[in-house]
């Protein structure tokens, strides 16, 4: 259309045209503004969901396992972060039919009588303790749904990453699928008491062949080398990283189950993150996933 107009200018006299020109400058300011005004919205944009901090960013994040189990339900999980904290958790599993589990009064019955609780029970008190404990690793297994705990500590610590990340795209579980062949590597990005995390998976054939779990400094020195460190800790707990580090990385391998690491005596804390890191590289694994995982990890005031 604007082709057509200078045309138009062109053929019928010097000040049309001037005056086109004039009105093709000032469209170009406007696009120029509008580009201008695109790229300061994207800026900021980039600047909100760049933190670095581990705080979370508001929002509504959410999770759900691809497959259905042999009993015919998938989970699925949601929490939702207001003011920088998880103010609602959301925990349940669904049928073929929507149908979900805390509403199944059949199987309430069934497994209430057999362990003492059922959905209706546990899936509340799982998504109650999270939003009281604010963190993966407070979240109180439910006795007589172990299982069910395990996979939500696991899918609330992903959820706490990706508002982390203020990434609010859907996770995707590949629950009950092999996992791939390849090295699966999670980092955490901030350090605590001078240390991160750094974790590596190998997977051959479908089995964990090395599990490779450690602490490094900013030098790049590992905690299981720091011999300071080792004394101090062993004297107070009576382990240090020399051993528990190890432990945890054989109990894996020979395990090929999060679920049934050994957790070390003296190194509780270190043994639940571990378990919790563990399980999210295996979900990796299960995608064929071999982009590090980059952990935002919210450092306490030391």
């Amino acid at each position: 259309m604007k082709l057509k107009k200078v045309a138009m200018g062109i053929t019928v006299v010097m000040a049309s045209s001037l005056l086109l020109v004039g009105c093709g400058s000032s469209d170009d300011s406007s696009k120029d503004k509008k580009s201008t005004d695109t790229k300061q919205t994207e800026t900021k944009k980039t600047a909100k969901t760049a933190k670095t901090d581990g705080t979370m960013t508001d929002g509504t994040y959410k999770l759900e396992e691809k497959n259905f189990d042999d009993k015919g339900w998938k989970g699925f999980m949601s929490i939702e972060v207001k003011d920088g904290k998880i103010t609602k958790a959301n925990y349940d599993y669904k049928n073929k039919d929507g149908k979900l589990k805390s509403e199944d009064a059949d199987y309430e019955k069934a497994m209430k009588d057999k362990v003492g609780t059922g959905p209706q029970e546990y899936l509340k008190q799982l998504s109650d303790s999270l939003v009281k404990g604010q963190s993966a690793s407070s979240v109180e297994v439910v006795s007589g749904a172990t299982h069910s705990s395990d996979a939500f500590i696991n899918y609330a610590n992903q959820l706490i990453q990706a508002a982390q990340k203020a990434d609010t795209t859907t996770i995707s579980i590949n629950n009950l699928a092999k996992m791939e062949d390849g090295t699966y590597k999670l980092e955490e990005q901030n350090y605590a008491h001078g240390y991160r995390v750094v974790f590596s998976m190998d997977v051959k054939d479908g089995k964990i062949t090395k599990s490779d779990y450690n602490y490094v400094d900013k030098d790049g020195k590992l905690k299981s080398d720091d011999a300071d460190y080792e004394k101090n800790m062993k004297a107070k707990s009576g382990t240090g990283p020399k051993e528990y580090i190890p432990a945890l990385n054989k109990s894996l391998v020979e395990k090929q189950d999060v679920a049934a690491v050994d957790t070390v005596s003296g190194a509780t804390n270190s043994s639940n993150q571990f378990k919790i890191y563990a399980a999210q590289l295996q979900n990796a694994a299960q995608n064929g996933n071999t982009d590090t995982i980059k952990v935002y990890n919210l450092v306490e005031a030391e």
